[in-house]
């Protein structure tokens, strides 16, 4: 597993175009995306010497062009800016697959990530007395049961494990499955149908078949917490009365998806980041490092300007497709000193790992705790506990969406 910034050399773009310096010549001169691929390190060298161009670089994604936007403060701009859409149906969205891409509102209501305000507020608003810090604490004593429970199981087995199907994974999928009131015998059903929608190589109609099967299951649950409604999180929703359960559906998918995934991957390269360093083992303040470090959702923020807008000094057109790799902005030396090593000591508090603005993650303070429980649980439960194969071995999800790991074998005694 390669990690961390390196230098990129000029063939490294591909394109001949100049990325560094004074950048007028990336208007007309597009460079080649910074695909991830075996033997490079994340986040892609490229990067860098797009920072240090100053300016937005014009690229080429399959489905068209697109402005790639890398330093931290005009991140920060572009996720703030009302003029600059997160809604895939507008025209010149851009999309990581020729087709396919973030679903749209009209696609599946209640996706409101996919949403601009004002009525992307109206779900958020909803949403986020369920999320904050006081509730995310209370669920603490669950979390740590299910982490008890997976490192009970783990040792069990014959001194061998692999922490992602047997701990990264199945920690955040149970939790959420907890929350939203979905049966964990479900678990493996909602897991699979995200692995296809989380993968850039999944056809459309893979992507439609996973999401239509992922909608009638979560309709179907709906309908019966309407009916037997628990303490959960979908029974609380359905009893507001302010979503549709279409739109409830859509709401409880995203939070399937993304209250699993992104944690699962955030854990395991916490795993191998303190095997491989183990001075820090059991200091708090590896978790917000560790989001800042690999910055797993970092293709994530797609947008489409609806105006002419500058950003980083540079004027982007009506229409033009935007992506500000969050990647790039965690890992820019004007935000951070020293931002490609890893830290703890530093405040990383700063980075926008979870977005930022109106769209920034709702389930960022759980994120933090199922990392902080996982990790002290973990390293005391299994103080010998060392890698299988080395880490430069790792199998990297290259083909994500996010990034993180396929598997990571262990050892331990």
């Amino acid at each position: 597993m390669s990690t961390g910034t390196s230098r990129s050399t000029p063939s490294d773009t591909a394109t001949g175009c100049p990325v560094t310096g004074a950048g007028a010549g990336a208007a007309t001169c597009p460079v080649a995306f910074p695909l991830r691929r075996p033997g490079r390190p994340f986040p892609p060298p490229e990067y860098a010497d797009y920072r240090d161009g100053g300016e937005p670089v014009r690229s080429e994604l399959p489905s068209g062009p697109v402005w790639l936007v890398t330093r931290h403060a005009d991140v920060r701009a572009v996720l703030t800016d009302p003029r600059i859409s997160a809604d895939p149906s507008r025209p010149g969205f851009p999309k990581a697959a020729r087709t396919g891409g973030a679903p749209s509102a009209d696609e599946v209501p209640g996706w409101f990530v996919s949403m601009d305000p004002p009525e992307h507020d109206r779900f958020r608003r909803t949403l986020i007395p369920e999320f904050t810090v006081r509730k995310v604490r209370a669920l603490r004593p669950e979390i740590q049961q299910i982490v008890d429970d997976r490192i009970e199981a783990i040792l069990a087995k014959d001194g061998a494990a692999d922490l992602i199907e047997d701990f990264a994974l199945p920690v955040p999928s149970l939790v959420i499955a907890g929350m939203l009131g979905v049966p964990r015998a479900d678990r493996d059903f909602f897991e699979a149908k995200t692995r296809v929608l989380v993968t850039l190589s999944s056809s459309d109609e893979e992507r439609d078949a996973a999401t239509a099967a992922l909608l009638r299951y979560l309709g179907r649950l709906i309908r019966i917490k309407e009916r037997r409604p628990g303490t959960d999180l979908i029974s609380r929703l359905a009893a507001t009365g302010t979503l549709s359960r279409q739109e409830l559906s859509g709401v409880a998918m995203l939070l399937l998806i993304a209250g699993h995934e992104t944690t699962a991957n955030n854990i395991g390269l916490g795993i191998v980041q303190l095997l491989t360093n183990p001075q820090w083992i059991g200091d708090d303040r590896v978790v917000e490092e560790l989001l800042r470090y690999y910055s797993v959702a970092d293709l994530v923020a797609f947008r489409v300007a609806l105006a002419d807008v500058e950003i980083g000094g540079r004027t982007i057109r009506a229409g033009e497709g935007i992506l500000p790799l969050l990647a790039a902005a965690n890992h820019d030396d004007d935000a951070f000193d020293g931002a490609g090593a890893f830290d703890p000591e530093r405040s990383a508090r700063s980075h926008v790992a979870f977005g930022y603005g109106v769209h920034q993650c709702l389930g960022q303070n759980l994120v933090r705790l199922e990392m902080e429980i996982a990790y002290r649980t973990l390293f005391d439960r299994i103080p010998t506990l060392r890698l299988a194969v080395p880490a430069d071995d790792l199998r990297v999800k290259y083909d994500g969406v996010l990034f993180g790991l396929h598997e990571l074998p262990v050892t331990w005694g």
